[in-house]
């Protein structure tokens, strides 16, 4: 039987990609690797994962390339941290002025902060593992 590797991207939706790339590349440190002003920016982790932010406004329009989706509300992504560098993030959010929603540690001694990116969608920083093996 095949089995699947990874997640190989993973969309969030903003209605002003510019603030939310800012986000994400500014204060978050990942790498541009495509922007299309009006439907999307694309940025890759160094896991080789990708990050999709589209406008849902052109996202969802009937006809393109690929089919049509969008989003409603807030949605979430979980980026994993390197271990040890709890402290350092939080250093680094508070020093960009990003509010820290919330912070949590896991049954399993993993720990998380949650903040929103400028569209409103939940963002999380993990150290460790949450879900087990």
């Amino acid at each position: 039987m095949e089995h699947l590797t990874g997640v190989y991207e993973t969309v969030l939706y903003a209605r002003n990609l510019a603030e939310a790339g800012r986000f994400y590349a500014g204060v978050l440190g990942l790498r541009a690797v495509r922007e299309n002003v009006e439907l999307l920016d694309a940025f890759r982790l160094p896991d080789g994962g990708v990050l999709l932010l589209f406008n849902p406004d052109e996202s969802s329009k009937p006809g393109r390339e690929v089919p049509s989706h969008g989003g409603v509300g807030s949605g979430h992504v979980a980026f994993r941290m390197e271990n040890g560098a709890y402290s350092a993030w939080l250093n680094r959010l508070r020093g960009a002025a990003v509010s820290i929603e919330q912070e949590v540690t896991w049954p399993t001694r993993a720990r998380s902060i949650y903040v929103r990116d400028p569209a409103g969608n939940s963002v999380e920083l993990v150290e460790g593992e949450i879900w087990g093996a």
